[in-house]
């Protein structure tokens, strides 16, 4: 990243609680306001994601998401009102993010995330935040970020449950803890069994608290760990992963080089959403 020489008199005021940070400080913030960020999908994670990331000064963010605002959204994705409903999330996330910080550049990708575009998307950012919704869209981001060589912070939520972890390339990907994905309809999606409004917010304020601290290189991420969250009894466990030697994808003899038809991989019939 090129670091910004300069913070204005206005940024300075504006993030003044980080830079009195000793983690953070002047050349953090510039550090922030350089990173450039990719958040895939507009929905229930990704909505609490951009709003932090934007709020935090993340100088880029960019948006992947093809899916228009529903009226079923609004108990959970924060970034969306019920005067979007029936417009595009990605123009809806780019008015909501320049109303809470005007300085952060929101370019959004209003397209399917796909074998084809993958690459070429990913590689115009330095960290890569995971939002999807479906096992297709997962692997394929996952996929997608080791061979790009960008780290992946991971989330999902189902119910009152949500799981998070931050995947480096060298250390493990998300195949060493999921193999390969369960047969179509065993797990249910959160259109199918629901989840908790307020659950996002919970799991996208610790994605976007991973990513920032990737960017800051300051703390522990959660590389290596997977955290899950039972917010029923809101407890908290952490689980310890390890990089699987024998991964088609990141393993000493790797058999995945190139994106596949994830579609195909999972079972799936056709293209499924990402938001």
């Amino acid at each position: 990243m090129t670091q910004t020489t300069v913070l204005t008199p206005e940024q300075v005021k504006r993030y003044s609680r980080h830079i009195i940070m000793p983690q953070v400080g002047s050349k953090g913030q510039r550090n922030l306001l350089d990173a450039k960020v990719l958040i895939i999908g507009a929905g229930g994670l990704g909505s609490p994601v951009a709003v932090y990331l934007a709020l935090a000064g993340i100088g880029t963010l960019g948006i992947v998401d093809f899916d228009v605002v529903e009226m079923s959204n609004l108990q959970r994705q924060i970034l969306h009102r019920e005067g979007d409903i029936g417009r595009p999330k990605v123009l809806s996330a780019q008015q909501t993010l320049a109303e809470y910080n005007s300085g952060v550049k929101v370019v959004g990708h209003e397209e399917p995330l796909t074998s084809q575009n993958a690459m070429e998307i990913i590689s115009q950012y330095d960290i890569v935040v995971n939002g999807a919704d479906n096992f297709a869209a997962r692997y394929l981001v996952n996929d997608a970020s080791y061979l790009s060589g960008k780290p992946l912070v991971d989330g999902s939520i189902l119910l009152f449950d949500g799981q998070a972890s931050v995947f480096v390339p060298g250390k493990g990907c998300y195949r060493c803890l999921f193999p390969t994905p369960p047969p179509p309809g065993v797990v249910p999606s959160c259109a199918e069994a629901g989840v908790l409004g307020a659950l996002p917010g919970l799991v996208g304020s610790i994605q976007a608290t991973e990513t920032i601290k990737l960017v800051l290189g300051q703390g522990e991420p959660l590389v290596g760990r997977l955290l899950l969250i039972d917010a029923l009894s809101m407890e908290f466990r952490t689980v310890k992963l390890r990089r699987n030697p024998q991964c088609p994808l990141c393993g000493d003899d790797r058999t995945i080089n190139e994106l596949i038809d994830y579609e195909v991989f999972c079972g799936l019939p056709a293209v499924a959403a990402v938001g």
